[in-house]
Protein backbone atom coordinates (compact mmCIF):
# COMPACT_ATOMS: atom_id res chain seq x y z
CA UNK A 1 0.00 0.00 0.00
CA UNK A 2 2.68 2.50 1.06
CA UNK A 3 4.78 1.70 -2.03
CA UNK A 4 2.09 3.03 -4.37
CA UNK A 5 1.34 -0.42 -5.78
CA UNK A 6 -2.15 -1.89 -6.14
CA UNK A 7 -3.35 -3.40 -2.87
CA UNK A 8 -6.46 -5.03 -1.39
CA UNK A 9 -8.10 -2.67 1.12
CA UNK A 10 -10.00 -5.63 2.60
CA UNK A 11 -6.72 -7.21 3.74
CA UNK A 12 -7.15 -8.42 7.34
CA UNK A 13 -4.23 -6.38 8.73
CA UNK A 14 -5.32 -3.17 6.97
CA UNK A 15 -8.93 -3.68 8.05
CA UNK A 16 -7.79 -4.09 11.66
CA UNK A 17 -5.61 -0.95 11.50
CA UNK A 18 -8.55 1.08 10.15
CA UNK A 19 -10.80 -0.36 12.84
CA UNK A 20 -8.35 0.69 15.56
CA UNK A 21 -8.23 4.18 14.05
CA UNK A 22 -12.06 4.30 14.03
CA UNK A 23 -12.12 3.50 17.74
CA UNK A 24 -9.71 6.36 18.44
CA UNK A 25 -11.68 8.70 16.15
CA UNK A 26 -14.91 7.88 17.96
CA UNK A 27 -13.23 8.65 21.27
CA UNK A 28 -11.71 11.88 19.89
CA UNK A 29 -14.95 13.08 18.30
CA UNK A 30 -16.89 12.44 21.52
CA UNK A 31 -14.55 14.56 23.69
CA UNK A 32 -15.51 18.04 24.86
CA UNK A 33 -13.21 20.93 23.94
CA UNK A 34 -12.34 21.46 27.62
CA UNK A 35 -10.82 17.93 27.78
CA UNK A 36 -7.57 19.05 26.12
CA UNK A 37 -5.35 16.62 28.02
CA UNK A 38 -7.49 13.61 27.03
CA UNK A 39 -7.64 14.86 23.43
CA UNK A 40 -3.86 15.17 23.30
CA UNK A 41 -3.47 11.60 24.63
CA UNK A 42 -5.78 10.26 21.92
CA UNK A 43 -3.92 12.22 19.24
CA UNK A 44 -0.59 10.75 20.39
CA UNK A 45 -1.92 7.32 19.41
CA UNK A 46 -4.00 8.34 16.40
CA UNK A 47 -1.40 10.64 14.79
CA UNK A 48 1.92 9.61 16.32
CA UNK A 49 3.88 11.75 13.81
CA UNK A 50 2.48 15.08 14.96
CA UNK A 51 4.30 18.19 16.04
CA UNK A 52 3.44 20.46 18.97
CA UNK A 53 0.06 22.14 19.31
CA UNK A 54 -1.98 20.24 16.73
CA UNK A 55 -5.55 21.53 17.06
CA UNK A 56 -8.39 19.54 15.57
CA UNK A 57 -11.91 20.93 15.74
CA UNK A 58 -14.05 17.80 15.78
CA UNK A 59 -15.50 15.95 14.05
CA UNK A 60 -12.40 14.72 12.26
CA UNK A 61 -11.94 11.58 10.16
CA UNK A 62 -9.00 9.64 8.72
CA UNK A 63 -8.21 6.11 7.54
CA UNK A 64 -5.16 5.25 9.64
CA UNK A 65 -3.70 8.39 11.24
CA UNK A 66 -0.26 6.78 11.33
CA UNK A 67 0.43 7.93 7.76
CA UNK A 68 -0.14 11.61 8.61
CA UNK A 69 2.96 13.67 9.41
CA UNK A 70 2.09 17.07 10.87
CA UNK A 71 4.36 19.98 11.81
CA UNK A 72 3.87 22.36 14.74
CA UNK A 73 0.84 24.61 15.25
CA UNK A 74 -1.39 22.99 12.60
CA UNK A 75 -5.13 23.69 12.68
CA UNK A 76 -7.99 21.58 11.30
CA UNK A 77 -11.44 23.17 11.37
CA UNK A 78 -14.71 21.19 11.64
CA UNK A 79 -15.38 18.08 9.58
CA UNK A 80 -12.03 17.51 7.87
CA UNK A 81 -11.21 14.16 6.25
CA UNK A 82 -7.73 12.78 5.56
CA UNK A 83 -7.68 9.51 3.60
CA UNK A 84 -4.12 8.63 4.59
CA UNK A 85 -3.64 5.39 2.70
CA UNK A 86 -0.29 6.91 1.73
CA UNK A 87 1.86 9.48 3.52
CA UNK A 88 0.31 12.93 4.00
CA UNK A 89 2.84 15.58 5.05
CA UNK A 90 1.54 18.87 6.44
CA UNK A 91 3.97 21.66 7.31
CA UNK A 92 3.99 23.82 10.42
CA UNK A 93 1.48 26.65 10.88
CA UNK A 94 -0.83 25.31 8.18
CA UNK A 95 -4.58 25.89 8.50
CA UNK A 96 -7.42 23.79 7.10
CA UNK A 97 -10.85 25.39 6.74
CA UNK A 98 -14.02 23.44 7.48
CA UNK A 99 -14.76 20.38 5.34
CA UNK A 100 -11.26 20.15 3.84
CA UNK A 101 -10.80 16.75 2.22
CA UNK A 102 -7.34 15.25 1.60
CA UNK A 103 -7.40 12.08 -0.52
CA UNK A 104 -4.34 9.89 -1.13
CA UNK A 105 -6.48 6.88 -2.11
CA UNK A 106 -7.42 6.37 -5.72
CA UNK A 107 -8.66 3.61 -8.04
CA UNK A 108 -7.63 2.26 -11.43
CA UNK A 109 -9.11 4.07 -14.43
CA UNK A 110 -9.53 0.79 -16.33
CA UNK A 111 -12.91 -0.66 -15.32
CA UNK A 112 -11.70 -4.27 -15.42
CA UNK A 113 -8.84 -3.48 -13.06
CA UNK A 114 -11.17 -1.40 -10.87
CA UNK A 115 -13.65 -4.31 -10.73
CA UNK A 116 -11.01 -6.43 -8.95
CA UNK A 117 -11.46 -4.17 -5.90
CA UNK A 118 -7.78 -3.30 -5.82
CA UNK A 119 -6.79 0.31 -5.26
CA UNK A 120 -3.63 2.38 -4.89
CA UNK A 121 -2.51 5.69 -3.45
CA UNK A 122 -0.26 8.66 -4.09
CA UNK A 123 1.37 10.82 -1.38
CA UNK A 124 0.33 14.40 -0.64
CA UNK A 125 2.62 17.16 0.59
CA UNK A 126 1.29 20.45 1.97
CA UNK A 127 3.97 23.00 2.85
CA UNK A 128 4.41 25.33 5.80
CA UNK A 129 2.18 28.36 6.42
CA UNK A 130 -0.41 27.15 3.91
CA UNK A 131 -4.11 28.01 4.23
CA UNK A 132 -6.67 25.71 2.61
CA UNK A 133 -10.07 27.40 2.44
CA UNK A 134 -13.25 25.57 3.40
CA UNK A 135 -14.47 22.73 1.21
CA UNK A 136 -11.11 22.36 -0.53
CA UNK A 137 -10.38 18.91 -1.96
CA UNK A 138 -6.73 17.87 -2.37
CA UNK A 139 -6.38 14.97 -4.82
CA UNK A 140 -3.83 12.12 -4.76
CA UNK A 141 -0.23 12.94 -5.60
CA UNK A 142 -0.51 16.72 -5.17
CA UNK A 143 2.05 19.04 -3.54
CA UNK A 144 1.18 22.54 -2.34
CA UNK A 145 4.10 24.91 -1.80
CA UNK A 146 4.93 26.91 1.33
CA UNK A 147 2.88 30.02 2.14
CA UNK A 148 0.29 29.41 -0.58
CA UNK A 149 -3.43 30.05 -0.11
CA UNK A 150 -6.06 27.83 -1.71
CA UNK A 151 -9.46 29.46 -2.16
CA UNK A 152 -12.59 27.92 -0.67
CA UNK A 153 -14.27 25.21 -2.73
CA UNK A 154 -11.17 24.46 -4.81
CA UNK A 155 -10.31 21.03 -6.19
CA UNK A 156 -6.52 20.72 -6.27
CA UNK A 157 -5.65 18.21 -8.99
CA UNK A 158 -2.10 19.39 -9.82
CA UNK A 159 0.87 20.75 -7.87
CA UNK A 160 0.63 24.34 -6.66
CA UNK A 161 3.90 26.30 -6.22
CA UNK A 162 4.92 28.30 -3.15
CA UNK A 163 3.74 31.87 -2.53
CA UNK A 164 0.61 31.91 -4.69
CA UNK A 165 -3.13 32.31 -4.34
CA UNK A 166 -4.85 29.53 -6.27
CA UNK A 167 -8.53 28.65 -6.60
CA UNK A 168 -11.14 26.94 -8.72
CA UNK A 169 -12.14 23.57 -10.07
CA UNK A 170 -9.66 22.55 -11.20
CA UNK A 171 -7.53 24.75 -8.95
CA UNK A 172 -5.26 27.16 -10.86
CA UNK A 173 -2.82 29.85 -9.81
CA UNK A 174 -4.63 33.21 -9.75
CA UNK A 175 -1.73 35.41 -8.66
CA UNK A 176 1.65 35.48 -6.94
CA UNK A 177 1.61 36.54 -3.28
CA UNK A 178 4.02 39.20 -2.08
CA UNK A 179 5.34 37.96 1.27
Amino acid sequence: MLSGELYDASDKELTNERFQARLLLKELNDKRENEAEKIDQILKYLIPNKGKDLFIQTPFYCDYGSNIVVGDNVYFNFNCVVLDVMKVSIGSRTMMGPNVQIYTATHPINYKERATGLEFAKPITIGEDVWLGGNTVVCPGVSIGDRSVIGAGSVVTKDIPADVFAAGNPCKVIRKLEQ
